[in-house]
């Protein structure tokens, strides 16, 4: 196989893992990056620490990827999460499990893992090529990029990424360029929402944390942390829920957010806590001694009984309703739902119509909440798609 020529599309978790398979093998492969530099939105993930992947029992791994989690099981059997650790630390960067079962690399950055892959790549013979916009494939079938220029593959690996963080190389402009795929349309994934905040909240309260909170939506609940913004709320927990809220509001017009506000304390506790006058008290220091809300918690509180919602308070502080009206753009999400549609590729990642050509990553049609299983997920159909390209070549007899 020492005279074949693999191309890689995009240089995100997914396409620097299919290089390193395809180019473990002895294969030549050259990635072409569209930026100026490789691994863009990896460095982006690992500003907050690198999560890498989950610790928790697999089944309950594998359902995190909801109605994909039947096709991406076996890809992620492939490639599991104890591969990943393993993988990570073959490169130097020794891993931990932090206390909600995630894992991270022990200097929670990402450059220093990007380096060092990038060096193995390249020992391994692999051929960067940055600022090479990809444009399609001319008349003869080879690769067509935005400087005029021309690469002839013997098989090719997009990696091109979703739509979210667009300003990192990923815009889903790439649609385009295969019309003749089925592509289920890409919409933002691990999401903030918008809601109608009142001028005051938003003014004393945009940019405020709101710790230590339960979020409830249909039968589906979560606990953890969120952020209040100018135009709505996002974080964690509400990325745990995205998917749900943003298929309600599709469907629906909107979608009804629960949160509790003190989900340590049992309803009657916090009932008996308000049981008496509030007297002189203002309503906002009775609610901080009384129930122990933080201001941001007083205020959307406040915010309901403002809104004509009648419920008493101890109901209303352990599911207070929060009326969820659009999910933020695809610029300011995580990640993307939607792509090229499963039925488009074969078992090994190819795509039917168009034979020699592999998708990997977020440009499939599957998505997963934060906490490690994105990055899973792009290296196990990365790797996927890699092993695809070597079976392909060897039943050509290349």
């Amino acid at each position: 196989m020492a005279n074949l020529r693999v191309a890689v599309i995009g240089s995100g978790p997914a396409g620097l893992m299919a290089a390193e398979v395809v180019a473990g093998s002895g294969v030549p492969v050259v990635l072409f990056e569209r930026m100026p530099s490789l691994g863009r939105k990896l460095l982006m993930a690992g500003r907050g620490g690198l999560n890498i992947t989950h610790s928790e029992p697999v089944e309950r791994f594998y359902a995190r990827y909801g109605e994909a989690a039947l096709w991406m099981r076996p890809l992620l059997q492939a490639f599991p999460p104890d591969s990943l650790v393993a993988w990570c630390e073959s490169l130097g960067q020794q891993t931990f499990v932090g206390s909600s079962g995630r894992v991270f690399p022990r200097v929670m950055k990402a450059s220093p893992l990007l380096r060092a892959w990038i060096g193995r790549l390249d020992a391994l013979g692999v051929h960067f090529v940055t600022r090479a916009h990809w444009t399609g494939w001319n008349a003869d079938g080879a690769l067509s990029f935005a400087d005029g220029s021309f690469y002839a593959a013997d098989a090719v690996v997009l990696a091109l990424g979703g739509a979210s963080w667009p300003r990192l190389g990923a815009d889903g402009s790439w649609t385009r360029l295969l019309p003749d795929i089925g592509i289920t349309p890409l919409r933002p994934a691990n999401c903030g929402f918008v809601v109608a905040w009142s001028e005051m909240f938003r003014r004393r309260h945009a940019g405020t944390p709101l710790k230590s909170i339960a979020l409830s939506l249909a039968d589906r609940s979560v606990r953890g942390e969120a952020m209040i913004t100018a135009e709505g709320i996002e974080g964690g927990a509400v990325y745990a829920l995205a998917a749900a809220a943003r298929d309600a509001i599709a469907r629906e017009g909107s979608a009804l957010l629960h949160v509790d506000l003190r989900p340590d304390l049992p309803p009657a506790a916090l009932a008996a806590r308000l049981d008496q006058a509030q007297g002189r008290s203002s309503l906002s220091t009775f609610l901080r001694k009384r129930a122990g809300l933080s201001p941001v918690a007083v205020s959307l509180v406040q915010e309901a009984l403002h809104a004509g919602e009648t419920m008493p308070l101890a109901a209303l502080i352990k599911a207070l309703p929060l009326r969820l009206l659009a999910p933020f753009g695809l610029a300011r999400a995580i990640s993307t739902a939607g792509g090229i549609a499963r039925a488009e590729l074969d078992e090994r990642l190819m795509l039917r119509r168009r034979p020699g050509v592999f998708a990997a990553g977020e440009m499939l049609d599957w998505e997963a909440p934060t906490g490690g299983y994105l990055l899973q997920g792009c290296m196990a159909t990365g790797a996927a798609a890699g092993r695809g390209v070597l079976r392909w070549l060897a039943e050509r007899g290349s």
